[in-house]
């Protein structure tokens, strides 16, 4: 039996009975040590920690925001680690994009099989260094993560997002951007929205990056410019339904390497979690993870 640290949030939108959560996991992991988190940043802290002792699997037990934090524990220093992923949140979107079952005990069976992905990595540098594998976006999608709280997630579910969005919609404003891809090509634009993808889904199931691969070495770049009411109303809808990419207000790129500065700062956020709203510098670390997944 592999040595398994299990990093357990027991405030995660989907937890509903705790005691049976964990009775679950104890019977089918006997020998796994399960940490609670209990505040912000002791994910990251207790999976330092786990690599540190030589653990052998690593699972993240709650929703994007917890499997973010145990990746910045992790970070670039994996070892011989694995990770494994038990969706237990309000949004799972990055369990959406590798496919690991929202049931728990599908979940289980799945980490228990053993079968890992090569999943890619994204370092992104701010007024601090993060790591990520699912989305980050600028701009106004930092505004709605400003306005999201744990209450908020509580009790609207899926629906957080479009109620932080409300609150944040009178904010909106556009950002005058420059963008530098792979250090050959530049763009300047006026920016309500920047979108860096690894994976394909945010706000509990949008398919914001609908051509993006974990483990293809680039950046999934989705930009939304500037535009009159009826055409950004027009490609919200598209956004919506997972066709944005055709169309002529969306601008799409892909590079391994991203540098966006913009007047004002964006605020940033990567997985749900909020970073600074300096210059962003956005780079591909090429299948770093050993993810536990079904088979791409």
């Amino acid at each position: 039996m592999r040595s398994t640290s299990i990093i357990l949030n027991p405030s995660a939108g989907g937890v509903r009975d705790l005691d049976e959560v964990v009775a679950r996991l104890g019977r089918r992991f006997p020998s796994a040590k399960i940490r609670f988190t209990n505040k912000p940043g002791s994910a990251a802290r207790f999976a330092r920690t786990a690599l540190r002792k030589g653990c052998e699997l690593i699972i993240a037990a709650g929703g994007d925001g917890t499997l973010n934090e145990v990746i910045n524990g992790i970070g670039e220093n994996l070892g011989e680690a694995q990770v494994g992923l038990i969706p237990l949140g309000t949004g799972n979107d990055f369990a959406r994009s590798i496919g690991v079952p929202t049931d728990l005990e599908a979940a289980i069976d799945l980490i228990r099989a053993g079968t890992t992905r090569a999943v890619d990595l994204v370092r992104v540098t701010s007024d601090e260094l993060r790591y990520f594998v699912n989305v980050s976006a600028g701009g106004f999608s930092g505004l709605v993560d400003e306005k999201l709280t744990p209450e908020m997630k509580k009790t609207w579910g899926p629906l957080a997002y479009l109620r932080g969005a409300a609150a944040a919609w009178p904010e909106l404003r556009a950002y005058r951007t420059t963008l530098a891809f792979d250090e050959d090509e530049s763009l300047m634009l006026e920016l309500y929205n920047v979108v860096v993808a690894n994976g394909r889904y945010v706000a509990s199931g949008t398919l914001i990056a609908p051509e993006a691969e974990i483990d293809d070495g680039l950046l999934d770049v989705v930009l939304i410019p500037k535009r009159p009411a009826p055409e950004l109303a027009l490609a919200m809808a598209q956004i919506a339904l997972g066709t944005h990419l055709s169309s002529k207000t969306i601008v799409f790129r892909r590079a391994a390497k991203l540098t966006v500065n913009s007047k004002p700062g964006m605020w940033f956020n990567v997985d749900g979690e909020l970073v600074g709203n300096e210059p962003a510098r956005f780079e591909i670390v090429p299948r770093a993870l050993r993810f536990i997944a079904p088979k791409g």
